[in-house]
């Protein structure tokens, strides 16, 4: 294997742990893997663009700033209304995260939002407020909280070891 293979391999499994929580962590990645700053974002870069790495963000561990009301709200819109209901949900503030799945096995729903709360009165105050704003009074959802954390981690990009 040539060294430039071993520094990517390396830079991937860098990746996998979350970016150093340093004002500069593509210097801290690059002192890790041997490759320059530029290098690094070079090919993080090309990994997303290539979709390799599909999405490079935060993981947030809600419960821990103390927001332990999380509700995913999940909608049965027609299929040619998903589009512009959900870039009107997802630019509400209080949504966190909206997105669009394709109905399965029964499950009728296929728009998705997260709403994160520190109580549940709260939160669902915000979505009878927004079922109300958007006009979607008449549309098939459930609210589903949240009763259990499960571990948060970001993308796997090596092989895990036998």
């Amino acid at each position: 294997m040539q060294a430039q293979d071993r520094r990517l391999i390396r830079l991937r499994a860098c990746l996998e742990q979350g970016l150093p929580l340093v004002p500069e962590p593509f210097k801290v990645l690059a002192e890790q893997t041997g490759l320059s700053v530029e290098e690094v974002r070079t090919w993080i870069g090309h990994w997303q663009h290539s979709g390799f790495i599909k999405r490079f963000g935060l993981v947030v561990r809600h419960r821990r700033l103390g927001l332990a009301a999380n509700a995913m709200v999940v909608w049965n819109l027609p299929d040619d209304r998903v589009d512009e209901v959900g870039r009107r949900l997802a630019a509400e503030p209080e949504v966190t995260l909206c997105y669009q799945r394709v109905r399965r096995l029964g499950w009728p729903y296929n728009l998705f939002c997260m709403i994160h709360g520190v109580r549940r009165v709260r939160v669902e105050a915000q979505i009878r407020a927004l079922i109300q704003r958007h006009g979607l009074e008449d549309v098939d959802h459930q609210v589903l909280f949240s009763r259990q954390a499960y571990r948060q981690r970001g993308g796997r990009y090596t092989p895990e070891e036998p």
